[in-house]
């Protein structure tokens, strides 16, 4: 009977350290899934930008249709501007 017990409890702790091994290594995938997904964010955020900087440049070069396209995109970077500015005075 106390062998019996010391066996399961034996068998017990190596499932223990069995299910905290695929816990560190579950954790670790983890955070190596968060900076893919992290990178794959601030990738998005840069090609967002350059497709805006391309639509700006197609804007003045006339690509973009009228004059009035351009007034546009830039009133909007205009007021862009203007509210990193009010940000930046607080």
């Amino acid at each position: 009977m106390v062998e019996n017990i010391k066996h399961n409890f034996e068998r017990l702790i190596a499932l223990y350290e069995g299910e905290k091994q695929k816990n560190a290594k579950l954790a670790a995938q983890l955070q190596e899934y968060r900076q893919a997904a992290q990178s794959g964010e601030q990738q998005i955020t840069d090609l967002k930008r350059q497709i805006e900087n391309l639509k700006l440049a197609g804007a003045f070069t006339g690509n973009a249709g009228s004059s009035a396209v351009a007034k546009e995109k830039i009133d909007r970077l205009i007021r862009e501007i203007d509210k990193c500015i009010s940000f930046l005075e607080k």
